[in-house]
């Protein structure tokens, strides 16, 4: 169906028709000019990510309702990477003319899965037209106890540094997708490439062959055999709330933390800076899959370097006072990587043979031309 048939607040109607509340602090969801939240003994966190069609996503390899599924999710991982609750989601999205009703019901049915995973509220938003392509901002609002509160500039001298899962997965996963595309777009300009050969020659026996094989190549299957969970860390990453919830039961405070985002180094960079600290971190101790590492090998790409840099993992990065080590060390799926030193000694990576390396913050930067 064209979204023109619809309108505005037709579309936002069917999108938003079956939408109920499920949070105390939602007084008032879609349906005004504003929503209406109360939080009467919380702090209030908000946070905002715009995904961009051709910076942060590709549609030729992202399915739309895993694509609405990552942009609630990333949202919700920076509230719990705070230490906080993540209570209501604001949407907009900028949509061009190749999408349909359908499309962007996707994208909502994407969304709402992330929702009904951590109980979240879409309360509202805004949807325009684009002629640059798909857009997607969220913002995320939660909310914790002023002492709850996990900030980046915590971290101290001793303190042990972990993260959660594994790193590298899912830029390895985007590395397979974009050679799966480039296979794709190989094939598609061989078969044209054939067909002006056959048209330039008036061969009207290939050109028939051609035809016949036309669907064929449109209906490309990419290879992710042995891949699938790289692809899923790469489309489908899940905020770590599990994490949030084991700590608090074991009565464990991070003294900083964040999410993985934009890679391992670049995350320490920012702990490290705004808590004046340095680190040391240990290249056998970080956590990596082995399709990951099996991967990197088919690559011909260090495995350490994608582990370090690749990003998109939304892993959870914190440190912990030195005391807390017994009580981490048989919660499952969390990994001691190193500890917290002197700002003097610096960001150094002990790598297997026990050489030390500065850390770099390589990670992803959107904003890099």
């Amino acid at each position: 169906m064209d979204i023109k048939d619809l309108g505005e607040f037709g579309l936002i109607d069917r999108l938003t028709k079956d939408i109920k509340p499920k949070n105390a602090s939602t007084l008032y969801g879609v349906g005004d000019d504003c929503a209406v939240m109360h939080y009467p003994d919380k702090e209030v966190l908000v946070t905002s990510d715009m995904l961009m069609e051709g910076i942060h996503f590709d549609l030729v390899y992202t399915p739309l309702e895993q694509l609405g599924y990552k942009a609630a999710m990333v949202n919700i991982s920076d509230i719990f990477a705070m230490n906080g609750t993540p209570q209501q989601i604001i949407v907009s999205i900028a949509i061009d003319k190749r999408m349909t009703v359908e499309d962007v019901e996707a994208i909502y049915r994407g969304m709402r899965k992330a929702c009904t995973k951590w109980n979240v509220d879409i309360v509202g938003g805004d949807t325009t037209t684009s002629l640059t392509g798909l857009a997607i901002s969220v913002t995320c609002i939660g909310c914790a106890d002023k002492n709850d509160i996990v900030y980046r500039h915590g971290a101290n001298e001793t303190d042990l540094i972990c993260v959660t899962g594994d790193l590298g997965s899912a830029y390895m996963g985007l590395q397979i997708l974009e050679r799966e595309k480039t296979v794709y777009y190989q094939q598609i300009d061989e078969y044209n490439n054939k067909v002006k050969a056959a048209q330039k020659a008036g061969d009207e026996t290939e050109l028939k062959k051609l035809r016949a094989q036309r669907r064929q190549v449109e209906d490309f299957e990419p290879d992710f055999a042995g891949k699938e969970y790289l692809i899923d860390r790469q489309l489908k990453p899940e905020a770590r709330g599990d994490v949030i919830e084991a700590l608090r039961q074991r009565g464990i405070h991070p003294t900083a933390m964040m999410d993985i985002s934009d890679g391992l180094s670049s995350e320490l960079h920012h702990i490290c800076s705004q808590s004046h600290c340095g680190c040391r971190i240990y290249e056998k101790e970080i956590p990596i899959d082995y399709q990951t590492a099996s991967t990197c090998e088919e690559f011909n790409m260090n495995l350490t370097t994608a582990a370090l840099n690749g990003g998109e993992d939304y892993e959870l990065l914190f440190t912990v006072p030195i005391g807390d080590h017994e009580r981490l060390a048989d919660l499952e799926g969390i990994h001691q990587i190193g500890y917290i030193t002197k700002e003097s000694l610096g960001m150094y990576l002990v790598t297997r043979d026990d050489n030390e390396f500065e850390l770099q913050a390589q990670g992803w930067n959107p904003l890099k031309g």
